[in-house]
């Protein structure tokens, strides 16, 4: 038996670079041909990364206020346990496990109110002194809608700014108390980290709210308790914090400059900002977009979260008619405190794809690309479990842990509409290209934009640009090698070059090994025209045998093998592994432009599809009960001479 679990795992981490089906044909090159000039094995001087860390950005405890008010119990310790493949027991007392364990997590709670929400569950004297404290209070005493109804009033209260100053002073920067806590998030953390097997990154999440509106960072520390340990978190209460970015970028600055070390911040998936998280104008205070707005914002945001649990955020059917994959999952109902209906103009400045292209047109009138960000999904659950699944889901806070229930409670209404609890996302998670699994590593990985996002599969993703790549790169099973060696991979820039003949990319994907086969890869295009316009493209590069594309270009569905009374698929349709090297046929070199995979997997069973079969329930009218899961690799920029 330990025979073959050495040869099983042997097998497993040699797919990650050496992806073996029929898809591709070995080529009958030599080693010198492959690697002139290196030892006889090439592993031994390799300095790129060979396979992906899996991770979660954006993990709550019952440490944050909205968390711990939905009924969150779950500290720092569980969170880290169950995160590194242990087995916990949930908030609602369910036992719960993942069936494979993350390489590295955030815990990203709140830095608003750190503190706050334990006290108040206690009825300390400093909180019942206020009358908003007692209400509060007695509402959670009493349980049921009434809990309920105290824990909306204040997480509204909250966002709109209207809570007396007064009643948070012990749980702002610059008390014994909010210090105290920071310290025990600190030295959990310490604790939990165990370079080479498992990567606990210090982070917070600065939750800025304009009129509800989101407009959230999370804060990732590339260091531990010796630079981290002397600063508290940014919040945003007057008059220490602020709920303006620049302000944030500020604090990075300074962290920075005091400790020597270095930080990051990452942008809140948009769909919930209204329009706010990628202006294009001006920011939502007035003041219009210049120079150091986009040179801050470039400087401090390398990722982007493209999807998490409340929705997936690449590209809005709207925004992109064309794409008969958009619309994934999504959350377009307007913000989370009924303060300000959506309107389909907001729309632009909340996806993904909407930004990179807009990035390019800034970059063309200030010289900097604000938007020029890689792509992670996350969770965002509030449950201190890191669970992105499909049969596995524990929800976005407590009162959505798996229930016969769950799936027909609204999660939250807005102006627009409701947002049912089966409209929840089992979504996602960061692939990190990270040398080895240490702090430094994984940030600089990061900081490079050498990542990936997925709704929840780990699929495997290589994704390189250059100018010569050909069918022998792919071939030779030993593609990474020929990427780095001739390009650039993921979050990387492709320089002009003369000469005839456009760019080449070399993109390839190996299925999650317990999860379903590949459906297509496609590559995403966006670009700048001489007019200051943009524009976007999607291309099939690489699909699974069985169908061609049609007259009009279009390629045929790849099927559906869901049972949905069975709760189960077959991996009968699609393929293990698909790759390609593509060229541009649109190219123009003049142009500025962008290019990123996304691999779209076959038809599988929703979260709701689980529950349904294990607690005996009956769907929803209306609800989706299947999807094709997918990963988004950071773009490759092309930048045309000046």
């Amino acid at each position: 038996m330990k025979r073959y679990i050495f040869w099983a795992t042997t097998v497993a981490v040699c797919m990650l670079t050496n992806p073996v089906t029929a898809q591709f044909t070995p080529s009958k090159e030599s080693i010198s041909d492959l690697y002139p000039g290196s030892v006889y094995s090439p592993y031994a001087q390799r300095s790129f990364p060979s396979y992906p860390l899996w991770g979660d950005t954006h993990l709550h405890t019952g440490l944050s206020v909205d968390a711990g008010l939905f009924g969150a119990r779950l500290g720092l310790e569980e969170a880290y346990r169950f995160a590194r493949g242990e087995e916990v027991t949930s908030s609602t007392g369910q036992p719960a496990k993942l069936s494979r364990p993350l390489d590295w997590l955030v815990i990203a709670d709140h830095s608003d109110a750190l503190g706050f929400i334990q006290d108040l569950s206690a009825g300390t004297p400093n909180i019942l002194a206020f009358e908003e404290g007692k209400r509060w209070y007695a509402g959670l005493q009493k349980g049921g809608e009434a809990a309920v109804a105290a824990t909306l009033d204040l997480i509204t209260t909250f966002s709109q700014g209207k809570i007396p100053p007064e009643l948070l002073s012990d749980y702002s920067p610059g008390s014994k108390k909010y210090a105290s806590v920071w310290s025990h998030v600190v030295k959990v953390a310490e604790a939990y980290n165990d370079p080479g097997r498992f990567t606990a990154l210090i982070g917070f999440e600065w939750t800025s709210l304009v009129k509800g509106n989101n407009l959230h960072r999370n804060v990732i520390f590339r260091d531990g308790d010796g630079k981290v340990g002397r600063v508290v978190p940014y919040t945003t209460q007057a008059p220490v914090g602020s709920t303006d970015p620049l302000d944030l970028y500020a604090y990075l600055a300074n962290y920075e400059t005091m400790t020597g070390g270095s930080v990051l911040a990452l942008a809140h998936n948009g769909n919930l900002s209204n329009g706010l998280m990628f202006p294009v104008d001006a920011q939502y205070t007035g003041r219009e977009l210049d120079a150091e707005y986009v040179t801050e914002r470039a400087r401090w945001e390398p990722m982007y979260e493209v999807t998490q649990i409340k929705g997936d955020g690449e590209t809005h059917r709207l925004l992109s008619p064309d794409d008969a994959f958009a619309g994934y999952e999504t959350w377009d109902a307007g913000n989370l405190d009924l303060s300000e209906a959506k309107t389909d103009d907001m729309l632009a400045g909340e996806y993904t794809r909407e930004a990179l292209k807009n990035g390019l047109a800034l970059e063309a009138r200030f010289g900097t690309n604000p938007y020029k960000f890689g792509l992670v999904g996350s969770t965002d659950s509030h449950t201190g479990l890191a669970t992105a699944q499909e049969d596995n889901f524990f929800g976005k806070h407590s009162g959505s842990e798996p229930s016969p229930e769950r799936m027909t409670h609204p999660f939250t209404k807005t102006e627009r509409g409701v947002f049912e609890g089966w409209e929840q996302v089992a979504s996602g998670l960061a692939a990190v290209w990270a040398t080895e699994n240490t702090r430094e590593a994984i940030f600089d990985a990061m900081e490079r934009k050498e990542v990936y996002a997925t709704t929840g599969s780990r699929m495997f993703v290589r994704f390189f640009g250059g100018w010569e790549y050909t069918a022998d790169d792919l071939n030779s099973r030993q593609p990474a090698f020929r990427g780095y060696q001739k390009g650039v991979p993921m979050g990387g820039d492709l320089h002009p070059r003369s000469g005839a003949g456009g760019p080449t990319f070399m993109v390839y994907a190996l299925r999650d090994p317990i999860g379903a086969n590949l459906d297509r890869i496609q590559i995403v295009k966006g670009w700048l025209d001489a007019d200051g316009k943009t524009h976007e493209k999607v291309y099939d590069v690489a699909w699974s045998s069985g169908r061609e594309p049609d007259a009009k270009g279009l390629l045929p569905a790849v099927g559906n093998t869901v049972n949905v009374k069975a709760a189960n698929w077959t991996n009968t349709i699609g393929a293990s592994e698909l790759g390609t090297v593509w060229a541009d046929p649109d190219f123009d070199p003049k142009q500025h432009a962008f290019y990123y995979a996304r691999v779209i997997e076959i038809p599988t069973p929703r979260w709701i599809v689980y529950d349904a079969f294990r607690y005996g329930v009956d769907i929803p009218e209306g609800a989706e009960t299947v999807h094709q899961e997918r990963a988004y690799t950071s773009p490759i920029w092309y930048t045309p001479k000046s």
